[in-house]
């Protein structure tokens, strides 16, 4: 009866281990993530500084969207303001504005206006106001730059430029217009001569 009682009790001791034993993970359907906002702002303004503490880009909104699977706030009637590494104060407007999770780029749809306010270089030269218009204008805050690949209206100072695309690096100065380039430059005031 010894062998038939040993094997009993290993039957026994392997229906225990058996039920006892962690289950295997059964696979799950992955999530997918869904382009919905997780929160709502109505009537605000968020400001984002730099380390120092001075204001780096503040935008503003009538209401505003985040989304986060995107990392994205979607803005109605969206107004902001910037200030570049070099001092000078940017502003937008447009009906709606997409920026990124820290606001270093914003697409601006609709009636959008940039401007860059009027400032002096280094050297002590007068630079001119700076504006874009358009029905869409990308603006990259942290590297000073304007594209569009809709059509674009340039004003610097009293001189006017349209093109069908545009692509506008601050730090060069240089506006690369495309497709149909107007321009229309003003004369500037003659120099006075010293006696």
């Amino acid at each position: 009866y010894l062998p038939i009682i040993l094997t009993g009790l290993l039957a026994l001791g392997t229906y225990w281990l058996v039920r006892n034993a962690p289950k295997l993970a059964t696979p799950t359907a992955v999530q997918v993530a869904v382009h919905e906002p997780d929160f709502f702002m109505r009537e605000f303004v968020v400001k984002s500084f730099l380390p120092g503490g001075a204001l780096h880009s503040e935008v503003a909104g009538t209401e505003g969207r985040h989304f986060p699977d995107t990392d994205t706030l979607e803005v109605d009637q969206v107004r902001m303001r910037s200030v570049s590494p070099t001092g000078t104060l940017t502003h937008a407007t447009a009906q709606r504005g997409l920026s990124n999770g820290d606001a270093s780029e914003i697409q601006l749809f609709g009636n959008a206006i940039v401007t860059r306010d009027a400032t002096v270089d280094a050297s002590g030269k007068a630079i001119p106001q700076l504006q874009f218009r358009g029905e869409f204008l990308h603006a990259f805050l942290d590297t000073e730059r304007v594209r569009s690949h809709l059509p674009v209206v340039l004003t610097r100072g009293a001189d006017r430029f349209t093109g069908d695309s545009m692509d506008y690096d601050s730090k060069t100065g240089i506006a690369n217009l495309q497709g149909r380039v107007k321009g229309l430059l003003m004369p500037s005031a003659p120099a006075v001569a010293k006696r």
